[in-house]
């Protein structure tokens, strides 16, 4: 593997300020040289970076970014903003461990004033910085940089219906580049390309409109942010850019290179071995084989449809694939609406971002008892996405939810239970799962896909548990209950869901004073009494631990069984109430005393 590049002697952020437009110039070519260079060593966000290198060396020729407050929407395009205001020489720990946050973040240094990560939010957030200046007597520009792909996000228009007539100090400007991690789609889409249209529709807004200038010329930058400053009334800055541009590859294929996987540069293209399959294209799949035989089945994404599985049943099916733009609310009361009218909706979205509809979904889909899906991807730590982007809050805010029933897969045999589930029960259901890649079959652990009327454990219903151990300890025996039984002389159990269960590794269980337990399904859960005669219960999650799957076993177990309950000593691992970094899933997994050298140290002192 070759060394990340030497860092270049980047000028201080005060610097740019007196540098010429032919130094400015040479600052862009190094500049975008350097990360081009470094991400494709070190990887990380790339395309939509490579696309602002001219944007925001002009904007720190022209402002004092330290004191006029910037809000990168999204943030994925930081990294050269990141560069030029003094954490260059971070820069090559950007998205380690204790290392430099990929997004915005404010306790990372003061020419951050606003920590991004989701969708849709700059304008809004500059529109309260400068209602917070203008009561306080200052009437500095407050800068939002927003790409079109944010714009079709519902959050960004609220901003824009409520600015007018303000008054407000606020530069919002439009970085107009066709595409979000997606090509773009919606109206916004197809009136950006006429200057006329989207100069009123700007100005119906209220917003002082300039552009389109092109985003790559300096001159034609510096004049626009020249000309911005002047006013100091609600404006919007219209720019065209390119994502990816200067590294060919990129430019011609700008979903694939949004981010930059860690190689080496001199390689014509990514590597291609044959890798093990991801979650994500085992959704896609399943729902393609069952989209082929059921033609009621739809498919709603918000802006994900390549990042979620789905782009082959696109291909397949344009006319039940819907791409609705980065617009959860929407996506979800839409399906809705398809459930009323007798289709199966299934929407794939991120845990993260489900966040964003938790509404709709108690509104619109549950309360109405609609059978819509929901898939959610990303579910648990990211890893380098950091704390913006870990889908660890799902378990607990979709549990108290009536109607909902809740599947957490630990293998690609069981996400196609689950989807199974739903199509033959036809009532709301979520199913999450992790990021990465779906874990092989093992050969030394008895799986759910293994369990016939003839092994053990005959477990078949989804809510009561599997029974997961060594193949060589499993006791040959045609009940759960006697196996339980037969095996809980251990003392202790461990109760775990969806990824959970394959933190739990063979050395272990190998310890040999535990069984292991895995639900798929969690809500609605039966507990089998067999598992409350264990002295010591530990539950095991991938999502926080207050209000998740183990105080709700718990919980469940207590209510229906308090007697046997009442010596059990109760042990919950999980994500703690603190927000978790960002880092390597092992990196995460040790912090957080989860893996397996932590668990094994917990469980000898039982």
């Amino acid at each position: 593997m070759p060394q990340t590049p030497q860092i270049p002697n980047f000028p201080a952020p005060d610097e740019i300020t007196h540098l010429t437009v032919e130094q400015l110039s040479d600052l862009c070519g190094e500049l975008r040289t350097y990360i081009i260079d470094a991400l494709l060593i070190q990887g990380g966000h790339f395309a939509a970076n490579l696309g602002v290198i001219e944007l925001t060396v002009a904007l720190l020729n022209q402002f004092d970014t330290q004191i006029h407050p910037v809000v990168w929407d999204v943030g994925h395009q930081c990294y050269p903003y990141k560069i030029l205001t003094d954490r260059k020489n971070q820069f090559p720990q950007i998205r380690t461990f204790n290392g430099l946050s990929g997004f915005p973040k404010i306790a990372e240094s003061s020419f951050d004033h606003f920590g991004t990560g989701h969708s849709s939010t700059s304008i809004s957030a500059v529109m309260g910085m400068a209602v917070a200046s203008q009561l306080q007597g200052k009437n500095m520009p407050h800068i939002a940089i927003i790409g079109d792909g944010a714009l079709t996000g519902g959050m960004a228009f609220e901003a824009l219906n409520n600015i007018i007539n303000s008054k407000l100090n606020v530069i919002i400007i439009l970085n107009d580049n066709n595409i979000g991690i997606d090509p773009n789609t919606g109206a916004i889409n197809q009136h950006l390309v006429n200057n006329h249209e989207i100069q009123s529709f700007f100005e119906w807004y209220g917003l002082e409109y300039t552009g389109p200038l092109d985003g790559h010329n300096l001159n034609d930058l510096i004049e626009g942010f020249k000309k911005v400053k002047e006013s100091h009334l609600p404006r919007i800055l219209h720019i065209k850019t390119t994502k990816g541009k200067g590294y060919e590859p990129a430019e011609k294929e700008q979903t694939r290179w949004h981010s930059a996987p860690k190689y080496d540069k001199f390689q014509p293209e990514i590597p291609s071995p044959e890798k093990p399959k991801k979650w994500s294209d085992a959704f896609g799949q399943i729902l393609l084989n069952n989209m082929r035989i059921n033609e009621r089945i739809i498919g709603i994404s918000p802006a994900m449809i390549s990042s979620c599985g789905m782009s082959p049943c696109l291909n397949e099916f344009p006319t039940r694939i819907f791409d609705v733009g980065i617009s959860e609310q929407h996506a979800l009361t839409f399906a809705a609406g398809a459930a009323k009218q007798g289709l199966l909706p299934v929407v794939n979205i991120y845990s993260t971002f489900l966040q964003r509809a938790y509404d709709q979904l108690i509104h619109d889909i549950a309360l109405q008892n609609l059978p819509v899906l929901i898939c959610i991807d990303r579910a648990g730590m990211v890893g380098e996405d950091g704390p913006t982007h870990h889908g660890v809050f799902d378990i607990s805010f979709l549990l108290p939810i009536p109607n909902l029933t809740l599947f957490c897969p630990n293998s690609e045999d069981e996400l196609q239970e689950a989807i199974n589930w739903y199509l033959k029960n036809l009532r709301p259901c979520a199913i999450r799962y992790p990021r990465g890649n779906v874990p092989p079959k093992s050969e030394n652990l008895l799986s759910t896909s293994e369990n016939t009327s003839d092994s053990l454990p005959a477990n078949t219903h989804l809510s009561t548990g599997t029974f997961l151990q060594p193949k060589a300890n499993v006791p040959q025996s045609s009940e759960v209950t006697q196996t339980i039984s037969q095996t809980n002389q251990n003392n202790v159990a461990i109760i775990s869901c969806g990824n959970a269960s394959n933190w739990i590794t063979n050395s272990v269980i190998s310890i040999g004073k535990i069984d292991h337990f895995h639900f798929n399904q969690i809500k609605p859960i039966e507990i089998n009494t067999s598992l409350l005669n264990y002295k010591t219960i530990i539950t095991i999650e991938d999502g926080v631990v207050i209000g998740g799957f183990g105080q709700w076993f718990k919980y469940f177990s207590e209510t229906q069984y308090p007697n046997e309950t009442s010596k059990i000593n109760w042990i919950h691992k999980g994500i703690p109430d603190q927000f978790v970094p960002h880092g390597s899933p092992q990196e995460l997994l040790n912090w957080l005393e989860l893996d397996s050298e932590s668990l094994i140290k917990l469980i000898s002192t039982l």
